[in-house]
């Protein structure tokens, strides 16, 4: 395997790993918000228990997903500094302002939300679980941003052999940036309500003594998962119209559509092969379409299902079927990452720079023993946040220690 080859994997699968803590994090994030303004207005004690469970689950995969982030940027200046110094200055900008956002200001009022339980008033705290949620979809703003520019570069010139940001607001209304946002968020909320969805019906076929608390939970999910998966769909559809000619070409598969794309990519940038891995293109795509169809099919069933309280209370071969579905819409956004990376290759930068000469000077040696360390290290932090995750969903509510008040040991009374 070339040394190029190897980079691409290893940022592919640090990439897609990071991926999937994301998208539970904006799920999660906007449901623990819903959930607390829904208990701050009624002063619902079981939704603020509500809160406190779902809300420890969540730090759990946003602390993960904050380690895995950290170590994936370290690739743009081991393996890949032909890019940073190309395409840097433009961008550069988009990744140093979601990390501003990420790590300045969403991790700050976490903290505070973390430790602001019985401190500040009803009203200061949800303000700070909002300010939280927001600020995580701006993160995925700007790293979309980011990637969309790489997608379909606007708002620059080349100056001595690098580019420079000349219409800052070009780079922004990218539509391969602002349609990937709503297809992203989208999936997310899919990602959140069908966790939430399984977990709750976890506990409803063990017949746990939260009843109620796991009921309402799965309704939630559910009602979540339908509307999300539909939106994540039309944005699916508006981002069909942005493809690059290569990946539109490598999806429907004509041979006809694929030469014209090489000849047309000859004409301007002289020798080469300039088409995507076109089986790869076609089987992230088609398994991407299988698996959002089952999705929709399956909440669209949810949905009725869970509008006959004795199908929530006993329906255990549904509950069974919910909590097997967990995992389906992380493999389906996996799916939809790979049809939108590898369809623009071989450019890093389309039209502009290609992956080849996007790479940092680095041997296959050296590239075999990074991709080794990094896969080891996600394989780690996956293998733990899932065991942390499970550990905590399957303990249920009673056992969550975010918002507790410590016990308070009297103070020895002293005799003489």
């Amino acid at each position: 395997m070339e040394t190029v080859d190897l980079a691409r994997l290893q940022f592919a699968l640090t990439a897609g790993a990071h991926f999937l803590f994301v998208a539970l994090t904006l799920g999660l994030a906007t449901l623990v918000a819903v959930l607390q303004t829904r208990a701050t207005l009624t002063r619902s004690p079981l939704h603020m228990r509500m809160v406190r469970f779902w809300g420890q689950l969540y730090i759990i995969n946003y602390a993960m997903g904050i380690v895995t982030g950290l170590v994936m940027e370290f690739q743009f200046g081991m393996s890949w500094s032909g890019l940073t110094h190309f395409a840097g200055n433009v961008f550069g900008a988009a990744l140093a302002i979601e990390t501003l956002v990420a790590f300045f200001v969403e991790s700050t009022f976490l903290g505070l939300w973390i430790f602001g339980w019985d401190r500040l008033s009803r009203w200061a705290h949800l303000a700070l679980i909002w300010i939280v949620t927001l600020t995580a979809y701006a993160s995925a703003f700007w790293i979309l941003i980011a990637n969309g520019f790489l997608q379909n570069p606007v708002g620059h010139q080349i100056v001595d052999g690098v580019l420079r940001l000349t219409d800052f607001g070009a780079l922004l209304a990218n539509p391969a940036s602002l349609v990937a946002f709503g297809h992203v968020l989208g999936g997310a909320m899919i990602v959140g309500g069908f966790f939430m969805a399984g977990v709750s019906a976890y506990h409803l076929r063990r017949r746990t003594h939260e009843q109620e608390f796991f009921r309402k939970s799965l309704r939630i999910g559910v009602g979540l998962a339908l509307p999300a998966t539909l939106v994540t769909a039309a944005f699916g559809g508006m981002g069909f119209e942005t493809l690059q000619p290569g990946k539109a070409a490598a999806w429907s598969g004509g041979a006809a559509d694929l030469a014209k794309v090489q000849a047309d990519m000859v004409a301007r940038f002289g020798p080469g092969d300039y088409l995507p891995p076109v089986d790869l293109v076609r089987t992230a795509g088609v398994t991407m379409m299988l698996l959002f169809a089952v999705m929709l099919f399956f909440s669209a069933a949810s949905f009725l299902l869970m509008l006959f309280r004795p199908a929530v209370r006993g329906l255990r071969i549904w509950h069974w079927l919910l909590t097997a579905m967990i995992p389906v819409p992380f493999v389906t956004m996996l799916a939809g990452w790979v049809f939108r990376e590898v369809g623009r290759q071989p450019w890093a930068v389309y039209g502009l720079l290609t992956t080849a000469e996007a790479m940092s000077p680095l041997s296959a040696t050296e590239m075999r023993v990074s991709l080794i360390a990094f896969s080891a290290v996600f394989g780690l932090l996956i293998l733990v946040n899932y065991w942390l995750l499970a550990r905590t969903a399957k303990r249920g509510p009673d056992a969550v220690a975010l918002g507790s008040r410590p016990i308070e040991t009297p103070a020895p009374v002293l005799t003489f």
